[in-house]
């Protein structure tokens, strides 16, 4: 798999692409070169037909991401151009994310703050193991936060909780954020790699076209009125049933058999 930086890990392992934030001595805090192979290699995993699911996940037992690396601030963020060329950096990142045609999973161990759970918003699922720690400390820094991150938040959890967990920036834990609705599900530590592998087996064995055209739809309706593409979206439901995996998946239905969708 294509790297710019050893800090970042992707593999692929039958229908499930790993991307892992390999940063271990700074509980996985990204740095720029990290924001950078973001794009590199979930264009990857976009254009393989044999991944069906991405699954996030941090090196080590001691965080997802505990947010961006501070060392960096003052080469990288040191003037105001620095600041707008990192951030720009950060954005292209976590969009490429947001964008993904495919599944994704974010597979969360101990800290998950700032940059890490702006990172985990951008998946479509949180799984979270019980040491899961989870801030915004954006008000003890004196960070202004920009309005799409904001969103995406009170979009998740409602306007309140957002407000809740940002006026206080302290750490919320794994039975808090399951409350909230910020993670989908909470399992033991010991489980936590098994559960996220079976869950992605469980979504990678169903129909892609189908998926696909789900999370095309979520993502219209986060959108402003104004701004959705009803046609994509029909367009999107009309060839699943034009498909040959409808017609696979009817086949199996009938006959009793687990059905083998190929995405066409």
């Amino acid at each position: 798999m294509i790297s710019i930086t050893d800090r970042m890990i992707a593999r692929k392992d039958g229908a499930i692409g790993w991307m892992i934030f390999n940063n271990p001595a700074r509980h996985n805090a990204v740095s720029a070169d990290m924001w950078q192979a973001m794009p590199i290699i979930l264009d990857d995993f976009a254009k393989d037909p044999a991944i069906r699911v991405v699954v996030l996940a941090g090196a080590g037992d001691k965080a997802f991401v505990s947010g961006a690396d501070i060392s960096e601030f003052e080469q990288k963020r040191g003037s105001r151009e620095a600041v707008k060329e990192y951030n720009a950096t950060g954005d292209k990142a976590n969009q490429a994310l947001q964008r993904m045609a495919k599944p994704t999973i974010c597979m969360i161990r101990g800290y998950c703050i700032g940059g890490g759970l702006g990172i985990a918003l951008g998946c479509d699922l949180r799984i979270s193991a019980d040491d899961g720690r989870f801030a915004v400390p954006a008000a003890k820094l004196g960070l202004g936060y920009a309005y799409a991150g904001i969103k995406r938040l009170v979009d998740l959890v409602g306007p309140s909780f957002a407000q809740e967990i940002f006026f206080t920036a302290r750490q919320f834990t794994a039975a808090e954020a399951l409350q909230m609705g910020l993670v989908n599900r909470v399992v033991p530590v010991a489980e936590l790699e098994t559960y996220v592998r079976n869950y992605a087996a469980t979504i990678g064995g169903n129909a892609p076209m189908t998926i696909g055209a789900v999370k095309q739809i979520v993502g219209e309706i986060a959108k402003d009125p104004d701004k959705r593409d009803l046609a994509a979206c029909q367009a999107a439901v009309d060839a699943c049933f034009a498909s040959e995996d409808y017609i696979e998946g009817r086949t199996a239905f009938m006959e009793k058999r687990r059905p083998q969708f190929r995405g066409q």
